[in-house]
């Protein structure tokens, strides 16, 4: 079990590391955090969805969005589209799963807000047709995948592929990209609240 264990974390910090060294996709995450910055200080919003682990790790960066991060400062407006489930059981049951986010989309987004798609694989059908609902709404998108991009990386305007094509060691890229957006927002809106600044 210890040979399997230290084979696991290995493989996270390879996965992680590949991340580090790839410029371009350090540029899309800058890009990313300007997108979402920029829809805050417009007074927008983001939305975020996903499946299985990818749901919850939307949850978890619209909740670190919402309540708060490193410090205490006002709440940014950001919506989980996995977390109701009333609504989950009446879109699916009256539309079908494939229209689960669209359908939240549509009554939720407006021009401008930022929908944050997660897919290990870059093609769950869900996310797919909620992007082409943004597109439609003026709504501006970032998609967190895989290597491959899948469909997504056509319908995004920021894709941003984790260099991998094992799904634990992708989730876990993706929690750790959403939790330095989430820093980055955070210091650059209210950084003057910050009186115990961590690097």
């Amino acid at each position: 079990m210890l040979s399997v264990i230290k084979s696991q974390i290995s493989k996270s910090i390879d996965t992680k590391q590949a991340l580090l060294d790839n410029e371009s996709l350090l540029h899309q995450i800058v890009s990313a955090v300007e997108m979402i910055i920029d829809a805050y200080q417009h007074n927008k919003k983001t939305l975020l969805a996903g499946n299985g682990g990818s749901a919850a790790d939307a949850q978890h960066i619209a909740a670190e969005l919402v309540a708060r991060f490193y410090f205490d400062r006002p709440g940014l407006s950001s919506i989980s589209l996995s977390t109701d489930t009333s609504i989950i059981t009446a879109v699916g049951n009256d539309y079908g799963f494939e229209h689960l986010f669209a359908r939240q989309i549509d009554a939720h987004a407006v021009a401008g807000d930022v929908f944050i798609g997660l897919s290990t694989s870059g093609n769950s059908t869900n996310i797919l047709k909620a992007l082409e609902v943004c597109k439609a709404k003026g709504v501006k998108t970032i998609g967190l995948t895989g290597q491959s991009g899948g469909q997504m990386a056509a319908l995004c305007d920021i894709c941003i592929n984790v260099p991998s094509l094992d799904t634990p060691r992708i989730q876990e890229s993706h929690i750790l990209i959403g939790h330095i957006i989430c820093y980055l927002v955070e210091e650059t809106l209210f950084g003057h609240l910050n009186l115990n600044p961590k690097s």
